[in-house]
């Protein structure tokens, strides 16, 4: 069963790299993206990426505790979370300005679910469906390098702040959680 899974999800990412044109490493978006994947101008849908490090899950941030940082809104659960994301914010936000990661991996972008991520020598990784982490996850370290290869290839554009993205539909959680 499990060579049956192998093979499936080996034809799965050749299938998506075919449809694609690209290999991984081989970066071909052409279309200019946003820096940061926005909802409402709010990164990561609103969840607080110090959580991911601190808490190792992500937590709903509160949009009462918030900071400014690169043309988006991040949203933190507590004020220690957001002292600690004003000190060093590379340390946290998510690599590949929170777009998928193993779309970046393939040399495009999608839509980054705060729910399916990974942190990868202290770094936040985010994918757009459990499917992309599962297959994200079956070789990180090529992955990574592959998508750190793409990620300056892939033409993207600063954002103003309160600027939105055009990627995802779904907006910053509610409430916090």
């Amino acid at each position: 069963m499990e060579g049956i899974v192998r093979l499936l999800s080996a034809l799965f990412v050749f299938v998506m790299a075919t449809a694609y044109g690209v290999t991984p490493g081989n970066g071909s978006q052409t279309e200019v993206v946003a820096a940061l994947n926005l909802q409402h101008g709010v990164a990561l849908r609103g969840y607080d990426p110090v959580a991911y490090v601190t808490e190792a899950k992500p937590i709903a941030g509160n949009p009462a505790i918030s900071y400014q940082w690169q043309g988006a809104t991040w949203l933190f659960a507590t004020q220690k979370h957001r002292e600690a994301f004003k000190a060093d914010p590379a340390r946290y936000a998510p690599q590949f300005g929170g777009y998928c990661a193993f779309a970046v991996a393939q040399g495009t972008t999608a839509d980054g679910d705060p729910h399916q991520w990974a942190i990868v020598d202290g770094k936040l990784y985010v994918n757009n469906n459990a499917i992309a982490k599962k297959l994200w996850d079956q070789n990180r370290p090529a992955n990574i390098a592959a998508g750190d290869r793409n990620w300056p290839l892939i033409p993207k554009r600063a954002l103003t702040i309160g600027e939105h993205s055009t990627v995802g539909a779904q907006s910053a959680p509610a409430t916090p959680r």
